[in-house]
Parts: structure tokens; C-alpha cells; sequence
């Protein structure tokens, strides 16, 4: 890495407001405020443990290139850093088969309002006690603490990954299909992602009538929500290719605002409490 955990620590500070910036693909700076950013460089890949430990301040790309030198990759949606990933809490669109993004982080040592370095969570998925922190910061956008590095979980590449779509409906198309990796549906078309060996992803090709694509639609933007997955059968009534639904996992992208449900202020005092524990003087992004 291009510096330690402790040079970022003594960079964050202990007093005045303070944000983190990687490559603001995700979020911009707070004009007045502090910007810091994150130790940058990759530390080492395990491919036996499937592990990659890095800097948080490393770019997604640098990320994805070393992990293909070893035929393997890691369910981040590309772009930014791998700690603006995180902290953001955006699956990749392979949620359906490789689980959110609180999956990937094993490992972090972060920077809390204190200055002070912390460690959370553990370098593999076994004997690791305690609170499960990885979990809190993934999705806090920083509010809660400042990734310094990284270990995240990774995966083998798949032999083969291709996009397809059909206009059959993408709840009988998840009953016929064995493993898809995504399924996305805008009302009217369907889009599939099948990855394995070539010829297996051909056979279920053309038993399900598929035709192959580029790659998945473009998002539309910028409200992201989730449902419960059983209420996409809902978005039949809705105008098509207003929105994109994420099938099973029940997240929907959409041009415009959805309507909001009634807040639940439990849960937003807790929220308040969990950033009052962390952040006592607000002093992060």
C-alpha cells in the first residue's frame, strides 16, 4: 500500500469535520470539509483461501485485473474504489446468486471518530467472535467509521458469462432455470444471466428460448428501493421500462420517486443511537 493504516489514522485526525474520498464516482465531497483519502494497493491475493486483501483507497479496475491473473473475481459492482463500494452497500447486480454485499468484507481495519484504528471481523469466515462490525460499516457511507484496508471474499471466474433475454415472464423463468446469476425485468422484456460451462449455458439457452445479449439494460436512476420480493408480481400494472427489478433479490431501480411508506421511528432511533455510539461529535462525512 501506498501508506499505513496509522499515516491514514494521524491523517483523519481527532477533531473538526473530516470526510473520505476515493474517486467521488459514488458521492462528492462536503465543500468546507476535510477530505482524506484511503491507503491505495493491493497486499496480497490468496487464491488457495480465496481472499484478497488490499487498500481501501484501491480502484475497482486495479482490483478486478490482479484477481483475472488468478482466474477469480469478487462480487463488487465495478467502478470507484473497493472502500467507496463497501461503504456505499450496493450489491452488484449478482445479488440473486452471490448474496449482498455484507458478504464479501471479512476483514477491515477502519478509522473511527477517535482517530483511533480498530479492527473488525477476521481474515476467513472461521473462529471470529465477537460484534460482527464488517457488517455495521458496509452500507454506513462512512458515517460510522473510515476503511484503511480491506479482506474480502472472492470467487473463481466463471467459464463462461453471457447475458440473455425472452419476453417470458421472470417468475416461470426462475422456475425453469438452475442457478441463474441475475434476472432483471422492466415490465415487458427479461434479462438473464447465465454463467458455467459453455456448453451447459447453450443447452439452457435454447431449452428456454433465450437470445443472447451485450449485457444487462441500463439502470434507470437515480431512486433505488426495496421490496419485499413477493411484491414485484405487483409492477405488472405499472407502465413498462419505467423501472428495473431486480428478481427475487426485490431491489427496483426507477426515474422517479417511489412512494413513500410511513416511517418507522424505531428504527430511526436506533440509527441515531448507533451513530451517537460511533460519531458522538458528527464529525464523519
Amino acid at each position: 500500500m501506498d501508506r499505513t493504516v496509522d499515516e491514514f489514522a494521524a491523517a483523519v485526525g481527532t477533531v473538526d469535520p473530516v470526510s473520505v474520498e476515493g474517486r467521488a464516482t459514488r458521492r462528492g465531497a462536503v465543500p468546507g470539509v476535510a477530505v482524506v483519502g484511503a491507503p491505495v494497493g493491493i497486499v496480497r491475493i490468496d487464491a488457495a483461501e480465496m481472499v484478497l486483501e488490499c487498500g481501501a483507497g484501491t480502484p475497482m479496475d486495479d482490483v478486478q485485473a490482479a484477481l483475472a491473473e488468478v482466474g477469480q473475481t469478487v462480487s463488487i459492482p465495478d467502478g470507484g474504489t473497493i472502500g467507496g463500494a463497501l461503504a456505499s452497500g450496493i450489491s452488484d447486480v449478482t445479488r440473486l446468486a452471490h448474496g449482498p454485499m455484507r458478504d464479501v468484507l471479512l476483514q477491515t481495519h477502519f478509522v473511527g471518530a477517535s482517530g483511533k484504528v480498530t479492527k473488525a471481523g477476521g481474515p476467513t469466515v472461521k473462529n471470529v467472535s465477537g460484534f460482527d462490525l464488517c457488517r455495521l460499516l458496509v452500507g454506513a457511507w462512512g458515517t460510522l467509521g473510515f476503511f484503511g484496508d480491506v479482506i474480502v471474499r472472492t470467487r473463481p471466474l466463471p467459464r463462461s458469462s453471457r447475458w440473455f433475454t425472452t419476453n417470458t415472464d421472470p417468475f416461470e423463468l426462475l422456475a425453469a432455470l438452475y442457478r441463474p446469476i441475475a434476472i432483471l425485468w422492466d415490465g415487458e422484456t427479461t434479462w438473464v444471466r447465465l454463467d458455467g460451462d459453455p456448453d451447459d449455458v447453450d443447452a439452457t439457452a435454447v431449452a428456454s428460448r433465450l437470445q443472447e445479449v451485450d449485457g444487462p439494460p441500463p439502470m434507470p436512476g437515480p431512486y433505488r428501493c426495496s421490496v419485499a420480493p413477493g411484491e414485484l408480481r405487483s409492477l405488472h400494472s405499472e407502465t413498462p421500462g419505467s423501472f428495473v427489478a431486480q428478481i427475487v433479490v426485490g431491489v427496483v431501480h426507477r426515474s422517479e420517486p417511489p412512494p413513500r411508506g410511513p416511517t418507522d421511528d424505531a428504527i430511526c432511533q436506533l440509527h441515531d443511537r448507533i451513530k451517537q455510539q460511533f460519531d458522538p461529535a458528527g464529525r464523519l462525512n
